[in-house]
């Protein structure tokens, strides 16, 4: 039977991060496997070193057919943020780890962690950032060349995130070590080693949007102020879409970005995906997002063209369709994930009977609600009810028995 291989987690601090135990299996080993800088940790070692560069499908390939004794060495954890997971999937192998960065950070720190939200940008995009962490007492960031300390800071303050603190550890573990505690504007002009955590702390609690943002907290468009999803419908519409965590969205004919903006505070590690015909209210749309601290991709287009370069989506709103709306509607129900849901608010009869034509002719089934609304007004000292535009809600899906559980 083949002998597991033995995934070994390692500080910055090289062999004297190492249990006597690890060192002996690392030394006894004929085949050690590691970053360029783990591998120069064991000078001495008599067998044969890979460094590990690029991806790990071909390493994998020839690990399967390997049979000498071997050690891979990780950063820290092997299974946080590193290749211990992805191996353990392809590989019969045993994991020995040692503290995580974010594990030193914090107890440089002397604080507690089991309540910090953890998250990377370490090899990935930022986007996104800013709804995944708003609100969050205590944020720990895994940062990369890129996206360093400074990058981050320059990100949050283009969000007003400035109840946040934040404290950076560099090079822990090492006789390099240095760690600190910064405002977001010293951050940013700082500039700090490649191997760093950042920690966000929370000073004050930052602003706070229940679902449902009062329209008049949005920029929008003047002289003809109003082209917004209303509050109301715009509540009712996302219940429909029935959005999670994860959740993929496209909110076609964006407009001001209410919808995209309620979308991506539900769908907080998922992604959101908007486009708008109209180049003015691109602009407004950048200012809503900046002001209620999302971050979603916004191109500036007239849809079907555009969404090809989308993913596909959990849960689909139309809110406006320039006069394509059938052939957007074949498209939406194309792509659509098993189980997804499509949404169009439509103010006119025709609308609503061209959607319905079309979801018909792609198969899907549909519901619809008819939002009649009307929001209280004062008149002297007494109060009367000011009527809103009827809009139909038109839910569409693939008929799967769901109608039973509406």
């Amino acid at each position: 039977m083949k002998q597991a291989i033995k995934i070994i987690g390692i500080g910055d601090d090289g062999q004297e991060s190492l249990l006597p135990l690890y060192r002996s299996w690392i030394m006894e080993s004929e085949l050690l496997i590691g970053g360029e800088r783990h591998l120069s940790f064991f000078p001495a070692y008599q067998g044969e070193k890979i460094p590990l560069k690029g991806g790990l499908t071909a390493l994998v390939e020839r690990l399967r057919e390997e049979k000498r004794r071997t050690v891979i060495l990780a950063s820290g954890d092997p299974l946080f943020y590193g290749i211990g997971g992805y191996l353990a999937k392809k590989l019969p192998v045993q994991i020995y780890p040692a503290p995580s960065s974010i594990q030193l950070a914090f107890a440089r720190m002397g604080e507690a962690w089991q309540d910090a939200y953890v998250t990377s940008v370490h090899g990935r995009s930022m986007r996104g950032l800013a709804q995944r962490i708003d609100g969050r007492e205590k944020v720990a960031l895994l940062t990369d060349g890129e996206n360093n300390p400074a990058a981050i800071a320059r990100y949050l303050l283009s969000f007003s995130m400035n109840e946040y603190r934040a404290f950076v550890g560099e090079n822990l573990g090492s006789e390099n070590e240095r760690c600190g505690w910064y405002t977001l504007e010293e951050m940013a002009e700082m500039s700090f080693s490649d191997l760093n955590v950042v920690i966000l702390r929370q000073q004050q609690p930052g602003p706070f949007w229940p679902l449902g943002i009062p329209d008049d907290a949005f920029v929008q468009r003047r002289p003809d102020k109003g082209l917004i999803t209303k509050q109301e419908v715009r509540v009712l519409s996302l219940a429909q879409l029935r959005l999670h965590a994860r959740s993929v969205v496209w909110d076609i004919g964006t407009c001001t970005g209410s919808v995209a903006i309620e979308a991506a505070r539900i769908a907080r590690e998922g992604e959101v995906y908007a486009i708008e015909k109209n180049a003015d209210d691109l602009v407004n749309c950048r200012e809503n997002m900046a002001r209620f601290r999302t971050d979603f991709t916004l191109v500036h287009g007239k849809a079907p063209d555009g969404l090809d370069q989308f993913p596909d989506p959990d849960a689909v709103f139309i809110g406006g369709s320039g006069g394509e709306l059938p052939e957007l509607i074949r498209l939406c129900c194309s792509r659509l994930k098993p189980g997804g849901r499509i949404v169009v608010n439509a103010a006119t009869v025709e609308t609503l009977y061209q959607a319905m034509q079309a979801f018909a002719a792609a198969g899907f089934a549909t519901q619809v609600t008819l939002a009649q609304l009307s929001r209280s007004k004062p008149i002297l000292a007494m109060t009367r009810f000011e009527g809103l535009n009827p809009v139909y809600i038109i839910t569409a899906y693939q008929d799967r028995g769901e109608e039973n559980s509406q």
